[in-house]
């Protein structure tokens, strides 16, 4: 399988985005996905987008996004999805 590059939206100081992470890592390694980070400060529609929702978890090439809150099962459940394509 081809490298999966996974991103996280989020900004400086999120307090959830630093949760979310702690979450993601182990999950990552599992699979051997790579995290870009996204700050949505840079980017107005960003900001309008995901403003009221980050963290949000999202993948290349796919239109499904992992909503915070999520559990590590949650986030194992989305990346197995990828998996099985």
């Amino acid at each position: 399988m081809a490298a999966v590059n996974v991103y996280l939206y989020s900004t400086v100081g999120c307090h959830l985005c630093e949760q979310a992470k702690t979450i993601l890592w182990p999950v990552l390694q599992q699979y051997q996905f790579r995290l870009s980070e996204i700050d949505i400060a840079e980017d107005d529609k960003l900001i309008e987008q995901y403003g009221t929702r980050i963290p949000v978890l999202r993948v290349a090439n796919y239109s499904n996004e992992l909503n915070w809150p999520f559990t590590a099962e949650q986030v194992d459940a989305f990346f197995a999805g990828l998996v099985a394509v």
